[in-house]
């Protein structure tokens, strides 16, 4: 009898136990402003016949969903070609105290018949996170994904990034619609910032 009652006093800790670490990692998770969300990540389509000489350049970023490693504005993504199916990333921003930050990396094709899903690595001792191009025309958009699992939810990535510091309401729109279809959290996007004197520290 002794014994049973213990065995329950023992269950009902463990059951506490993993309640606490349920809800400490809820508060890293909401803390560090990741898209975390249940199930398994969804598997968009990518652009077809992806040519990443074309994609090569500067791009700015117009939204994004909030991620743990970009806390400024007046973002800018340049990309060059270092090798076939390699290419150096060098990610800027503009930060609150006025200063820039920037990182760079390497994003390679996985797989030579799917172009389109690369695979970003900044650090060595890290591993790298998916890079997938849903939709890009080269000279205006592109719409890029990224996603992780981990079990019983996912962690997403994504940014909407055009050429120009402005991308046309039409435009976003439809890249929202694409998001959208595959269930994609467009509601959590937010915008970046990019206004010309704003970002003027950016262009110098």
């Amino acid at each position: 009898h002794t014994g049973k009652q213990a065995g329950a006093v023992n269950c009902g800790d463990k059951m506490k136990a993993v309640q606490v670490i349920s809800l400490t990692l809820l508060c890293v998770v909401a803390a560090s402003a990741q898209v975390f969300v249940p199930g398994k990540c969804p598997k968009p389509a990518v652009q077809e016949n992806f040519d990443v000489t074309r994609y090569i350049g500067k791009w700015h970023e117009i939204q994004k969903l909030p991620n743990v490693f970009q806390r400024g504005e007046c973002g800018t993504a340049t990309y060059n070609l270092k090798a076939p199916g390699v290419v150096g990333v060098l990610n800027s921003e503009l930060l609150a105290d006025g200063s820039i930050n920037s990182i760079t990396g390497s994003a390679k094709v996985k797989d030579p018949s799917e172009p389109a899903k690369l695979e970003v690595s900044f650090y060595e001792s890290s591993p790298p996170g998916p890079y997938w191009v849903l939709s890009s025309d080269y000279e205006g958009h592109s719409l890029v994904y990224g996603c992780t699992d981990y079990g019983l939810f996912h962690m997403e990535f994504a940014w909407i990034l055009s050429r120009q510091p402005t991308l046309p309401e039409e435009t976003i729109e439809e890249l929202h619609s694409i998001m959208t279809a595959y269930g994609i959290s467009v509601h959590k996007l937010t915008s970046t910032n990019q206004d010309e004197a704003f970002c003027t520290a950016m262009n110098q």
